[in-house]
């Protein structure tokens, strides 16, 4: 190492020595302390037990809750905020203190505050409450300097547990259904006695029973008694009955007499020129006709002369509120009265719908930033006719005007474009099929999309792109999680014009990458499938798995030869790829809190171009780098596989995309303070060729192919203002998969140097969180 390089180093590690050690004295608090006080550093739990007992972990942390106070907290070992506290008394506190006060300050909590016998309460009745009935609790204290901290020590006796569940039965009609659902219980026989499963197990059953038919059934209506007489041990069995205050019409089961729907609903009365139109068994009651009754029946799951069912009246509002035509969807029962005996009553079912406006327009200016780095303005106007048929359908016409440049794009020039675009959709919210089919889904009813658009993109300086797309599918959720949407006719025709000399040189010398440009047109299928549950930010473990599926080309040679095609490359004049392409992305967040996580993610996918096609189109490519990538790797900087060029020209841009891309990320999230949020991260993949192209060497996928991952590491900052997300993300190479083996991992990080900086710290900027 060189003199001056050791230098460097020397003042580099001095200097954060320094820095450590100017933090350390600055936030000592001893010396603001009371003289009187003691602070308290916290609490420690102790557990003994005879045996080992089920579920431990989980009421650990339940008594682990339970200890108050909460100690002041530490940032890097250091009581930053009650530094910030005490520094915020003094009598001019300066800007500074202010601003790291509001930020992070915090009251402090001195052991004279700690009341150790109301804790020693509260484990006590958290112990009984999970069956360790007679345990102890103690606790000591520990005093040192101007520090205290507290121990509770927990002496557990066995737990009781369960032996037999039985129902006290009665000579009601409710009877038997608490008989039947008790043989569906989740307590069995073993359990600990837990009297948080005893207040899930009687929701469970009030939940069953307005499912057949018990519309004023109440959960405070049932009560569990516990009995230890009959053994000699820690066991019990326990009885579930009927409250003797129980009402009469709580425990009967409601039919339902009639139903009324008002499908243009307002708060105004219906006058006397209403009209009524009865189908099934339902009255249809509109003032002005609005919708089709026979359309509007299909969505109702309530049957006249069926039992009340909670869920299927909430089943009934959601597949209302999809169609997308009503801001309000009400369903009232009322009961009837003087007509219920012992057996059962009867219920009246008004459905009330209140319809958004028919007409509307919509301008907007929207900021865009896209995953291929790509960001500017956009201009879009919307118009919507809702109820265009009177069956529910929406009518969506949308123009875009949009300019955009890449930006962070390294040495590459001239990458913007404009864009005009023209689309219009047609959803009906049911299956539209030449044969008629009933659909079957309870949650919502599948919709059907016919969608035609036409698109003009000048890349400037380079080409000219027009195309014309048309498809027809259906979308649909099965559940509040999962999502399918399938396109069995997709139509893409694209028209490559006006290339410059440039790009035609570009094409020159990449044959692929030219074929993928002429084949003008794309037919064939696509399948879209999505598991979500990463927005219940409640949960600790969250999965997202998204699969999609492209299948193009497949018929279109035989269609060729039955309309005897002089050319079986084209179809009706048009070159027209073929390919099969598939992939899975997977997703999982590991929540410590709210708004500190750890997110994984997984993308696997892969295109197999056959018959006219060496290559995937080229709008069907994948790429890797970027802000929603590899982000220690410019925009499509990255593979494929070990190819490198010879340097970094516009031509890198189209070149550098492939058949197959294989990416993991790992992301630590956590709040810095407010709407700010701070993230590390580490991210690796590549993309590769499915057939070898002399144009870009080391291009294809080989059984090496985990020799060839880009990986790099980064900070990111996020300005998250519920509504939308600014993301600013810093990364750095760590391994790069174009260098001779063994020269592919960085190993000098020459922080100092500005040249080193410039090549190596990637600037990323996107909207959104990366995934």
């Amino acid at each position: 190492m060189d003199t001056n390089r050791f230098l460097q180093l020397y003042r580099l590690d001095t200097s954060w020595l320094f820095a450590l050690v100017l933090v350390t004295t600055s936030c000592n608090i001893s010396k603001y302390l009371p003289e009187d006080e003691f602070l308290y550093t916290g609490a420690h739990l102790e557990i003994v037990q005879e045996a080992p007992v089920k579920g431990m972990k989980a009421v650990r942390e339940e008594l682990q809750g339970l200890l108050r106070p909460k100690p002041n907290s530490k940032i890097l070992g250091q009581y930053l905020g009650l530094w910030a506290h005490y520094k915020m008394q003094q009598e001019h506190p300066g800007f500074i203190n202010r601003f790291i006060y509001n930020r992070l300050g915090e009251e402090p909590v001195y052991f004279s505050q700690v009341q150790p016998e109301k804790t020693e309460e509260l484990l006590l009745n958290r112990l009984d409450n999970n069956g360790f009935f007679y345990a102890e609790v103690l606790s000591t204290s520990s005093r040192d300097a101007k520090k205290a901290d507290i121990t509770y020590q927990v002496t557990l006796p066995p737990p009781y547990s369960l032996r037999n569940y039985y129902y006290e039965q009665d000579s009601l009609p409710i009877d038997r259904h608490l008989k039947e659902l008790l043989e569906s219980s989740e307590l069995t026989s073993g359990d600990r006695f837990a009297l948080d499963k005893m207040k899930a197990e009687r929701e469970r059953i009030n939940t069953a029973l307005k499912n057949r038919g018990f519309y004023n059934f109440n959960p405070d209506y049932l009560i569990f008694e516990a009995d230890t007489n009959q053994y000699e041990g820690r066991e019990y069995d326990l009885y579930v009955r009927l409250k003797e205050s129980v009402p009469e019409e709580g425990i009967l089961p409601y039919q339902i007499r009639s139903i009324r729907v008002f499908p243009n609903y307002s708060l105004d009365e219906y006058g006397a020129g209403t009209d009524t139109t009865r189908i099934e068994g339902v009255e249809f009651i509109q003032e002005q006709f609005s919708f089709k009754p026979e359309l509007l029946r299909q969505y109702l799951l309530i049957e006249k002369g069926g039992l009340f069912n909670a869920q299927r009246s909430r089943l009934t509002s959601n597949r209302l509120s999809g169609i997308g035509n009503y801001r309000f969807v009400n369903i009232r029962y009322t009961e009837v009265a003087g007509e219920k005996d012992w057996e059962s009553g009867l219920l009246d079912a008004n459905i009330y719908l209140s319809p958004l406006d028919k007409r509307s327009v919509r301008a907007e200016l929207q900021g865009v930033s896209k995953s291929n780095n790509f960001a500017g303005p956009a201009l879009l106007l919307n118009y919507r006719n809702r109820n265009l048929f009177f069956g529910g359908e929406t009518f969506d016409l949308t123009g875009k005007v949009a300019y955009e440049s890449q930006i962070a794009s390294g040495e590459r020039e001239g990458l913007n474009a404009f864009e005009f675009g023209l689309k219009g959709d047609l959803i009906f919210p049911r299956v539209v099929f030449p044969i008629p089919i009933k659909e079957r889904f309870a949650y919502s009813v599948p919709k059907t999309k016919i969608s035609l658009g036409s698109e003009y993109q000048d890349r400037r300086g380079l080409y000219r792109l027009n195309s014309l797309s048309a498809s027809y599918g259906y979308f649909w959720n099965a559940n509040r999680f999962v999502y399918h949407e399938i396109t069995p006719i997709s139509l893409n025709f694209v028209d490559l014009s006006n290339t410059s000399g440039e790009f035609e040189e570009i094409l020159n010398n990449n044959p692929f990458l030219r074929q993928s440009f002429e084949q003008q047109f794309i037919a064939g299928v696509t399948y879209s499938y999505a598991f979500n549950k990463l927005m219940d930010t409640y949960r600790t473990h969250s999965v997202y798995v998204g699969v999609n599926m492209d299948l193009a080309g497949f018929g279109l040679r035989f269609a060729n030869n039955v309309f005897n095609g002089a050319d079986p490359n084209t179809f009706l004049g048009f070159t027209y790829a073929q390919y099969n392409k598939g992939d899975i992305d997977f997703r999982y967040y590991l929540r410590f809190t709210e708004e500190k996580l750890l997110a994984l993610r997984l993308f696997g996918g892969a295109g197999l171009p056959y018959g006219n096609s060496v290559s995937l189109p080229f709008v069907k490519q994948y790429f890797s780098g970027g802000p929603s990538s590899v982000r220690a790797f410019r925009i499509r900087s990255l593979g494929p596989g070990s190819f490198r060029p010879d340097s970094e020209t516009t031509a890198n841009f189209f070149d550098q995309a492939g058949d197959v891309r294989i990416e993991g990320n790992l992301e630590f999230r956590f709040p810095i303070f407010s709407y700010l949020k701070g993230a590390v991260f580490a991210d690796a993949g590549n993309v590769w060729l499915i057939n070898e192209n002399e144009a870009l060497p080391g291009g294809k996928l080989g059984s090496d192919w985990y020799r060839e991952l880009g990986i790099g590491v980064g900070l990111g900052l996020r300005v998250d203002i519920e509504f939308f997300v600014l993301r600013f993300d810093l990364a750095t190479p760590l391994r790069r998969p174009y260098p001779e083996e063994g020269q592919r991992w960085e190993r000098d990080f020459r922080f100092g140097d500005n040249d080193w900086r410039k090549e190596n710290f990637i600037f990323n900027f996107a909207i959104g969180y990366p995934f």
